[in-house]
């Protein structure tokens, strides 16, 4: 994808999680991230997002730069957030791709906030959907190609930070996408993505990129999986 379809992936997917967060209300439990309701859920993406718009002048080296806290009225919550998405979609522009900003991780730069921010936005967008509308929540939300970049997104940017402690390889297939990886585990140290050019593994996970998207997640998903599902578990996110 190029850096303005994620700018504008971005706006969407903000819209649609608004939407959605104030058809829930801010009390509303969230059934996919236990603990939270739609009042945090909605601060969490809003201090988020505020925190990109400061790293565009922070040290790409330095610390995490630290932002305010987002307002507690609901009203004013909404408000704020609603501030912080057009500037950060606005400071994302007039940058352009492949400029400097401060990331976590070993990541930097307005690209990767760019992407990021599209899945991040896509990801809490479902949450707010399940809050708001339970287990009705349409599959194939999301448009092949977006969703199979947000696999590969996860795979290699989240799933690829953190050790593991099992030993397996995982096929990940995106088939109306046409996309597929290959996730090889080795205990104690952080998996390897690559390309899947052998489908004899040890499990897989296989359904529509959207299917794909969300099950790695660990949201709500008609992907299957085959195999040892405890490898597909393994598959860490934040």
């Amino acid at each position: 994808m190029e850096f303005a379809e994620y700018l504008e992936e971005t706006r969407k997917q903000a819209a649609a999680l608004r939407a959605a967060a104030v058809t829930a209300g801010p009390g509303a439990e969230v059934p996919t991230c236990p603990g939270w309701t739609v009042h945090r859920l909605v601060r969490h993406i809003a201090r988020v997002q505020a925190q990109v718009v400061l790293s565009f002048d922070a040290d790409p080296a330095g610390d995490a730069p630290r932002t305010e806290r987002p307002p507690e009225d609901w009203d004013e919550l909404l408000a704020f957030w609603d501030t912080t998405v057009d500037t950060m979609l606005a400071g994302l522009a007039l940058r352009g791709p492949g400029q400097s900003a401060w990331a976590f991780a070993h990541f930097s730069g307005t690209s990767f906030w760019a992407r990021r921010q599209a899945h991040e936005t896509a990801v809490h967008r479902l949450d707010a959907e399940h809050a708001a509308y339970g287990d009705d929540v349409p599959h194939l939300v999301f448009d092949p190609g977006f969703a199979a970049d947000g696999a590969d997104e996860v795979l290699t940017v989240m799933v690829a930070r953190f050790p593991t402690d099992v030993t397996g390889t995982v096929l990940v297939h995106a088939a109306d996408a046409g996309r597929a990886w290959l996730v090889t585990l080795t205990k104690g140290v952080k998996p390897r993505i690559g390309k899947a050019t052998d489908i004899d593994t040890d499990a897989s996970l296989v359904g529509t990129a959207d299917a794909v998207y969300r099950a790695l997640w660990k949201r709500p998903s008609t992907a299957l999986v085959n195999g040892d599902p405890a490898l597909v578990a393994a598959l860490r996110t934040p």
